[in-house]
C-alpha cells in the first residue's frame, strides 16, 4: 500500500477518471468556497456527516435550454426538508439561488440537471449532529435525463415493490438518507422493469424509487396518493395544477388526493409515473398485466406534452443562466 503525500495527490485523482466524469460538468463546494469543473476534483470531505451519516438534504431540478424550471419550488422544498433536521444555511434561500444559478454559469452548458445538497458538514466521525460546527453546501450540475417516453415510447413497465414504506415523516422530506430507495430501484433492475411503487402499511398506493405516482380511474379522476407516506414532489404539485385544464376541457372530471388500492391500479385505465427527469411516463404493464387499452393513454399523452410545453416556455417557471 503507497502512501499518497500532498505532493502527490493530484497525480493519484488523476488516475481515477472514468468515462462517467464526462456527465460531470461543475460543483460548487462551500468547503472550498468555489467551483471546480474538473470531475476529479469534485470532493466531498470524509468527515462530513453527510457522507457517514447520511445527515444531509437534498434537492434536484433540470434545466432546458438555459433556463431551470420549477427552481423555486424545489430550493423552498430544500428549505423546509433541511428544517426538518435542524439545519439551516446561513446565506438563507436568497444564497441557495445565488450558489446555484452561478454554478450554471460556470458549468455553461443549455441542458443539465443540478443537484443542491446542504449537508450538515465536516467536524467528527460520531454520531452527534453537534461534532460540525457549520454546515456545508455542495452544488452540481451533470448531464440531463432523457423524458421517459421520449426514450421509451412504448411506455414504462411497473410492478409492485417489497421494500417498506419509509416511517412518519422520514417519507416526507427529501433527506440524503436513500437506502430504500435505492434498494427499490435495485429491485425495478433485477426485475426487469423500469418502476417499482411501494405501498403503505394499510395496503395504499405510495410512492416509485424516486417517483411520484397516478391513476386515471375509469370515471376519469386523476388520483394521487395521499401524502402521509409520500414525498411531494414538484413536479406532481405541478401536474396537478396543469390536469386543472384538462377538467375544464371535461378529459378529466376531478383531479384528487386519495387513498388507492391495490385493486384500483389494476382496473385503472391509466397508471402514470411522474419526476422531475421523466416528465410524465405512461404505464404499458403493471405486474406483467396491460394497463388500459392502450398506453399512452390520452390523459398521460395530454399531461406529458403540457407539462414539456410548460418547461420550455412558460417564463414564470424558468429562471435564466
Amino acid at each position: 500500500m503507497k502512501l499518497i503525500d500532498k505532493a502527490h495527490y493530484l497525480s493519484a485523482l488523476d488516475a481515477t477518471r472514468q468515462s462517467f466524469h464526462g456527465r460531470y460538468y461543475a460543483m460548487y463546494s462551500s468547503v472550498l468556497d468555489g467551483v471546480v469543473v474538473d470531475p476529479v476534483l469534485m470532493q466531498v470531505p470524509v468527515d462530513d456527516h453527510l457522507v457517514h451519516r447520511g445527515d444531509g438534504v437534498f434537492d434536484t431540478f433540470k434545466c432546458v435550454s438555459r433556463g431551470a424550471y420549477n427552481l423555486e419550488p424545489h430550493l423552498k422544498r430544500l428549505e423546509r426538508s433541511a428544517g426538518e433536521i435542524g439545519l439551516t444555511w446561513p446565506g438563507g434561500l436568497n444564497d441557495l439561488r445565488v450558489k446555484a444559478v452561478e454554478t450554471l454559469t460556470c458549468a455553461d452548458k443549455d441542458d443539465c440537471s443540478v443537484r443542491v445538497i446542504l449537508a450538515r458538514g465536516p467536524g467528527g466521525l460520531g454520531v452527534s449532529p453537534y461534532e460540525s460546527p457549520n454546515p456545508a453546501l455542495y452544488v452540481i450540475v451533470y448531464a440531463a435525463g432523457v423524458p421517459f417516453m421520449k426514450a421509451h415510447p412504448e411506455g414504462a413497465r411497473v410492478k409492485r415493490s417489497a421494500i417498506p414504506v419509509k416511517a412518519g415523516n422520514f417519507a416526507t422530506y427529501k433527506h440524503c438518507n436513500y437506502l430504500s430507495n435505492a434498494l427499490m430501484k435495485r429491485e425495478a433492475v433485477d426485475a426487469g422493469v423500469d418502476f417499482v411503487v411501494s405501498y403503505d402499511a394499510r395496503g395504499f398506493l405510495a410512492e416509485g424509487a424516486t417517483e411520484n405516482v397516478a391513476i386515471v380511474t375509469d370515471k376519469q379522476e386523476l388520483l394521487f396518493p395521499k401524502m402521509e407516506f409520500v414525498l411531494e414532489g414538484t413536479t406532481m404539485v405541478r401536474v396537478m395544477e396543469l390536469a386543472k385544464g384538462l377538467v375544464d376541457e371535461g378529459l378529466l372530471t376531478r383531479v384528487d388526493f386519495a387513498d388507492i388500492s391495490e385493486t384500483m391500479v389494476l382496473s385503472a385505465p391509466e397508471l402514470l409515473v411522474i419526476g422531475t427527469t421523466l416528465n410524465v411516463a405512461s404505464a404499458a404493464t403493471y405486474e406483467g398485466r396491460p394497463v388500459g387499452v392502450r398506453c399512452p393513454g390520452p390523459v398521460g399523452k395530454r399531461l406529458d406534452a403540457l407539462l414539456e410545453q410548460d418547461i420550455l416556455e412558460n417564463n414564470e417557471m424558468r429562471t435564466r443562466y
